[in-house]
Protein backbone atom coordinates (compact mmCIF):
# COMPACT_ATOMS: atom_id res chain seq x y z
CA UNK A 1 0.00 0.00 0.00
CA UNK A 2 1.33 3.42 -0.93
CA UNK A 3 2.29 5.87 1.79
CA UNK A 4 -0.34 8.31 0.51
CA UNK A 5 -3.13 5.74 0.90
CA UNK A 6 -1.87 4.73 4.35
CA UNK A 7 -1.85 8.39 5.42
CA UNK A 8 -5.30 8.85 3.93
CA UNK A 9 -6.75 5.96 5.96
CA UNK A 10 -5.02 7.23 9.09
CA UNK A 11 -6.59 10.65 8.63
CA UNK A 12 -10.00 9.16 7.79
CA UNK A 13 -9.99 6.56 10.57
CA UNK A 14 -12.86 8.23 12.41
CA UNK A 15 -14.85 8.47 9.18
CA UNK A 16 -14.28 4.77 8.53
CA UNK A 17 -15.38 3.93 12.07
CA UNK A 18 -18.58 5.96 11.82
CA UNK A 19 -19.42 4.52 8.40
CA UNK A 20 -18.69 1.00 9.67
CA UNK A 21 -20.87 1.51 12.74
CA UNK A 22 -23.66 2.83 10.54
CA UNK A 23 -23.42 -0.27 8.32
CA UNK A 24 -23.53 -2.57 11.35
CA UNK A 25 -26.40 -0.83 13.12
CA UNK A 26 -28.55 -0.84 9.98
CA UNK A 27 -27.72 -4.44 9.07
CA UNK A 28 -30.64 -6.87 9.27
CA UNK A 29 -28.46 -9.36 11.14
CA UNK A 30 -27.74 -6.98 14.04
CA UNK A 31 -28.10 -8.93 17.31
CA UNK A 32 -28.96 -6.35 19.94
CA UNK A 33 -30.05 -9.21 22.19
CA UNK A 34 -26.49 -10.54 22.29
CA UNK A 35 -24.35 -7.39 22.23
CA UNK A 36 -24.98 -3.77 23.20
CA UNK A 37 -24.24 -0.88 20.85
CA UNK A 38 -21.56 0.40 23.23
CA UNK A 39 -19.82 -2.98 23.29
CA UNK A 40 -20.07 -3.22 19.51
CA UNK A 41 -18.50 0.20 19.15
CA UNK A 42 -15.67 -0.67 21.54
CA UNK A 43 -14.87 -3.84 19.58
CA UNK A 44 -14.99 -1.95 16.28
CA UNK A 45 -12.78 0.88 17.52
CA UNK A 46 -10.20 -1.51 18.97
CA UNK A 47 -9.97 -3.49 15.73
CA UNK A 48 -9.78 -0.51 13.40
CA UNK A 49 -7.03 1.12 15.47
CA UNK A 50 -4.90 -2.02 15.23
CA UNK A 51 -5.74 -2.59 11.56
CA UNK A 52 -4.99 0.89 10.26
CA UNK A 53 -1.79 0.92 12.30
CA UNK A 54 -0.54 -2.11 10.34
CA UNK A 55 -1.39 -0.87 6.86
CA UNK A 56 1.98 0.83 6.51
CA UNK A 57 3.70 -2.56 6.23
CA UNK A 58 4.95 -3.72 2.87
CA UNK A 59 3.35 -7.16 3.10
CA UNK A 60 -0.41 -6.85 3.49
CA UNK A 61 -1.30 -10.49 2.82
CA UNK A 62 1.19 -12.38 5.00
CA UNK A 63 -0.84 -12.57 8.19
CA UNK A 64 1.73 -14.98 9.65
CA UNK A 65 4.17 -12.11 10.23
CA UNK A 66 4.55 -10.82 13.80
CA UNK A 67 3.33 -7.35 12.89
CA UNK A 68 -0.19 -8.73 12.36
CA UNK A 69 -0.34 -10.47 15.74
CA UNK A 70 -2.25 -7.63 17.48
CA UNK A 71 -4.91 -7.61 14.74
CA UNK A 72 -5.21 -11.41 14.72
CA UNK A 73 -5.50 -11.54 18.52
CA UNK A 74 -8.23 -8.89 18.62
CA UNK A 75 -10.16 -10.45 15.76
CA UNK A 76 -9.73 -13.95 17.18
CA UNK A 77 -10.96 -12.83 20.59
CA UNK A 78 -14.06 -11.27 19.03
CA UNK A 79 -14.76 -14.40 16.96
CA UNK A 80 -14.38 -16.72 19.98
CA UNK A 81 -16.61 -14.51 22.11
CA UNK A 82 -19.30 -14.40 19.45
CA UNK A 83 -19.19 -18.17 19.02
CA UNK A 84 -19.82 -18.56 22.75
CA UNK A 85 -22.53 -15.91 22.80
CA UNK A 86 -24.53 -17.66 20.08
CA UNK A 87 -23.84 -15.54 16.98
CA UNK A 88 -24.23 -17.28 13.63
CA UNK A 89 -21.30 -17.57 11.14
CA UNK A 90 -23.00 -15.03 8.87
CA UNK A 91 -23.42 -12.50 11.67
CA UNK A 92 -19.78 -12.90 12.68
CA UNK A 93 -18.55 -12.71 9.09
CA UNK A 94 -20.49 -9.49 8.50
CA UNK A 95 -18.38 -7.82 11.18
CA UNK A 96 -15.40 -7.99 8.78
CA UNK A 97 -17.31 -7.66 5.51
CA UNK A 98 -18.94 -4.41 6.57
CA UNK A 99 -15.56 -3.01 7.61
CA UNK A 100 -14.23 -3.78 4.14
CA UNK A 101 -17.17 -1.96 2.57
CA UNK A 102 -16.52 1.08 4.76
CA UNK A 103 -12.82 1.24 3.85
CA UNK A 104 -13.54 0.81 0.13
CA UNK A 105 -16.18 3.54 0.23
CA UNK A 106 -13.72 5.97 1.81
CA UNK A 107 -11.11 5.13 -0.84
CA UNK A 108 -13.64 5.72 -3.64
CA UNK A 109 -14.53 9.12 -2.19
CA UNK A 110 -10.96 10.25 -1.71
CA UNK A 111 -8.92 8.78 -4.64
CA UNK A 112 -9.66 10.37 -8.01
CA UNK A 113 -7.22 8.39 -10.17
CA UNK A 114 -9.08 5.23 -11.37
CA UNK A 115 -5.90 3.19 -11.72
CA UNK A 116 -4.68 4.09 -8.24
CA UNK A 117 -8.15 3.42 -6.83
CA UNK A 118 -8.27 -0.01 -8.48
CA UNK A 119 -4.78 -0.98 -7.24
CA UNK A 120 -5.42 0.11 -3.64
CA UNK A 121 -8.89 -1.45 -3.61
CA UNK A 122 -7.42 -4.78 -4.75
CA UNK A 123 -4.95 -4.71 -1.88
CA UNK A 124 -7.71 -3.98 0.65
CA UNK A 125 -9.89 -6.74 -0.82
CA UNK A 126 -7.13 -9.35 -0.51
CA UNK A 127 -6.28 -8.25 3.02
CA UNK A 128 -9.86 -8.23 4.29
CA UNK A 129 -10.62 -11.55 2.63
CA UNK A 130 -7.63 -13.08 4.45
CA UNK A 131 -8.89 -11.61 7.72
CA UNK A 132 -12.33 -13.07 6.99
CA UNK A 133 -10.80 -16.53 6.67
CA UNK A 134 -9.05 -16.07 10.01
CA UNK A 135 -12.35 -14.96 11.56
CA UNK A 136 -14.24 -18.00 10.29
CA UNK A 137 -11.51 -20.42 11.35
CA UNK A 138 -11.43 -18.98 14.87
CA UNK A 139 -15.23 -18.88 15.04
CA UNK A 140 -15.44 -22.57 14.08
CA UNK A 141 -12.91 -23.49 16.80
CA UNK A 142 -14.95 -21.53 19.32
CA UNK A 143 -18.18 -23.20 18.22
CA UNK A 144 -16.53 -26.64 18.43
CA UNK A 145 -15.46 -25.87 22.00
CA UNK A 146 -19.05 -24.91 22.86
CA UNK A 147 -20.42 -28.09 21.26
CA UNK A 148 -17.90 -30.30 23.09
CA UNK A 149 -18.68 -28.63 26.41
CA UNK A 150 -22.42 -28.97 25.87
CA UNK A 151 -21.98 -32.61 24.84
CA UNK A 152 -20.07 -33.33 28.05
CA UNK A 153 -22.72 -31.55 30.12
CA UNK A 154 -25.56 -33.41 28.41
CA UNK A 155 -23.75 -36.71 28.88
CA UNK A 156 -23.33 -36.02 32.57
CA UNK A 157 -26.98 -35.07 32.93
CA UNK A 158 -28.21 -38.07 30.95
CA UNK A 159 -26.29 -40.61 33.07
CA UNK A 160 -27.44 -39.98 36.65
CA UNK A 161 -26.89 -42.70 39.26
CA UNK A 162 -29.91 -42.84 41.58
CA UNK A 163 -30.04 -44.44 45.02
CA UNK A 164 -33.50 -45.99 44.85
CA UNK A 165 -33.03 -47.94 48.11
CA UNK A 166 -30.36 -48.73 50.64
CA UNK A 167 -27.98 -50.97 48.75
CA UNK A 168 -29.75 -50.55 45.39
CA UNK A 169 -28.65 -48.18 42.62
CA UNK A 170 -30.38 -47.41 39.32
CA UNK A 171 -28.85 -45.81 36.26
CA UNK A 172 -31.36 -44.92 33.53
CA UNK A 173 -29.59 -44.61 30.18
CA UNK A 174 -31.17 -42.33 27.57
CA UNK A 175 -29.81 -42.16 24.03
CA UNK A 176 -27.18 -44.14 22.18
CA UNK A 177 -24.23 -45.72 23.98
CA UNK A 178 -20.79 -45.21 22.47
CA UNK A 179 -17.31 -45.89 23.82
CA UNK A 180 -16.87 -42.45 25.39
CA UNK A 181 -20.27 -42.47 27.05
CA UNK A 182 -19.83 -46.05 28.27
CA UNK A 183 -16.66 -44.94 30.03
CA UNK A 184 -18.57 -42.16 31.79
CA UNK A 185 -21.39 -44.55 32.72
CA UNK A 186 -18.92 -47.03 34.24
CA UNK A 187 -16.99 -44.34 36.11
CA UNK A 188 -20.15 -42.81 37.60
CA UNK A 189 -21.64 -46.18 38.51
CA UNK A 190 -18.46 -47.62 40.06
CA UNK A 191 -17.83 -44.44 42.02
CA UNK A 192 -21.36 -44.52 43.43
CA UNK A 193 -21.00 -48.22 44.33
CA UNK A 194 -17.90 -47.37 46.34
CA UNK A 195 -19.50 -44.38 48.07
CA UNK A 196 -22.82 -46.05 48.87
CA UNK A 197 -21.65 -49.61 49.44
CA UNK A 198 -24.50 -50.84 47.25
CA UNK A 199 -24.69 -54.51 46.27
CA UNK A 200 -27.12 -54.22 43.36
CA UNK A 201 -27.04 -51.89 40.34
CA UNK A 202 -29.82 -51.64 37.77
CA UNK A 203 -29.02 -50.45 34.24
CA UNK A 204 -32.29 -49.33 32.65
CA UNK A 205 -32.05 -49.14 28.85
CA UNK A 206 -35.69 -48.36 28.11
CA UNK A 207 -34.48 -44.97 26.80
CA UNK A 208 -31.95 -46.51 24.40
CA UNK A 209 -33.46 -46.35 20.89
CA UNK A 210 -31.70 -49.44 19.54
CA UNK A 211 -29.28 -52.12 20.63
CA UNK A 212 -26.69 -53.41 18.19
CA UNK A 213 -23.63 -55.58 18.77
CA UNK A 214 -21.51 -52.56 19.76
CA UNK A 215 -24.06 -51.30 22.32
CA UNK A 216 -24.38 -54.84 23.70
CA UNK A 217 -20.61 -55.08 24.13
CA UNK A 218 -20.63 -51.77 26.01
CA UNK A 219 -23.37 -53.09 28.32
CA UNK A 220 -21.45 -56.32 28.95
CA UNK A 221 -18.32 -54.32 29.84
CA UNK A 222 -20.32 -52.25 32.31
CA UNK A 223 -21.82 -55.37 33.90
CA UNK A 224 -18.37 -56.96 34.19
CA UNK A 225 -16.88 -53.85 35.80
CA UNK A 226 -19.79 -53.71 38.26
CA UNK A 227 -19.28 -57.36 39.26
CA UNK A 228 -15.57 -56.73 39.85
CA UNK A 229 -16.65 -54.16 42.43
CA UNK A 230 -18.67 -56.82 44.24
CA UNK A 231 -22.13 -55.73 43.06
CA UNK A 232 -24.70 -57.60 41.00
CA UNK A 233 -25.88 -55.83 37.84
CA UNK A 234 -29.37 -56.10 36.36
CA UNK A 235 -30.35 -54.81 32.90
CA UNK A 236 -33.94 -53.61 32.67
CA UNK A 237 -36.00 -52.07 29.90
CA UNK A 238 -35.60 -54.96 27.45
CA UNK A 239 -38.37 -54.18 24.97
CA UNK A 240 -39.62 -56.88 22.53
CA UNK A 241 -37.87 -55.32 19.53
CA UNK A 242 -34.59 -55.11 21.47
CA UNK A 243 -34.93 -58.76 22.54
CA UNK A 244 -35.46 -59.79 18.89
CA UNK A 245 -32.41 -57.79 17.81
CA UNK A 246 -30.23 -59.36 20.50
CA UNK A 247 -31.32 -62.86 19.46
CA UNK A 248 -30.86 -62.06 15.75
CA UNK A 249 -27.32 -60.78 16.35
CA UNK A 250 -26.45 -63.87 18.39
CA UNK A 251 -25.45 -61.83 21.44
CA UNK A 252 -25.14 -63.96 24.56
CA UNK A 253 -26.71 -62.27 27.58
CA UNK A 254 -27.55 -65.52 29.33
CA UNK A 255 -25.21 -64.83 32.24
CA UNK A 256 -26.76 -61.40 32.85
CA UNK A 257 -30.00 -60.83 34.75
CA UNK A 258 -32.44 -59.00 32.48
CA UNK A 259 -35.92 -57.65 33.18
CA UNK A 260 -38.56 -56.10 30.97
CA UNK A 261 -39.18 -53.07 33.19
CA UNK A 262 -37.46 -51.09 35.90
CA UNK A 263 -40.26 -52.09 38.31
CA UNK A 264 -39.54 -55.78 37.67
CA UNK A 265 -35.83 -55.21 38.26
CA UNK A 266 -36.57 -53.38 41.49
CA UNK A 267 -38.88 -56.19 42.67
CA UNK A 268 -36.13 -58.72 41.90
CA UNK A 269 -33.64 -56.61 43.84
CA UNK A 270 -35.93 -56.49 46.89
CA UNK A 271 -36.30 -60.27 46.78
CA UNK A 272 -32.54 -60.77 46.42
CA UNK A 273 -31.94 -58.57 49.46
CA UNK A 274 -34.73 -60.32 51.38
CA UNK A 275 -36.82 -57.18 51.57
CA UNK A 276 -40.60 -57.24 51.44
CA UNK A 277 -42.81 -54.35 50.33
CA UNK A 278 -46.47 -54.52 51.37
CA UNK A 279 -49.43 -52.38 50.40
CA UNK A 280 -51.20 -50.93 53.42
CA UNK A 281 -54.97 -51.34 53.47
CA UNK A 282 -56.50 -48.03 54.46
CA UNK A 283 -60.10 -47.65 55.66
CA UNK A 284 -61.78 -44.41 54.79
CA UNK A 285 -63.93 -42.77 57.45
CA UNK A 286 -67.30 -41.26 56.54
Amino acid sequence: MSQNTYQLLQNKKKNILELWMKNQLTDEGLREDLISNDELRNQSEELIDALVGNLSGSNLTNLESDEWNPVIEILGGIAITRARQGFSPRETGNFVFLLKEAILEVLQNEIDDPRALFAESQKINRLMDSLSVVTFETFIKGREEVILRQTDEITEISTPVIRVWDGILALPIIGTLDSARTQIVMENLLQEIVESGSSIAILDISGVPAVDSLVAQHLIKTVSATRLMGAECIISGIRPEIAQTVVHLGIDLSNIITKATLASALAYSFKAMRLEVKRLNTVSKI
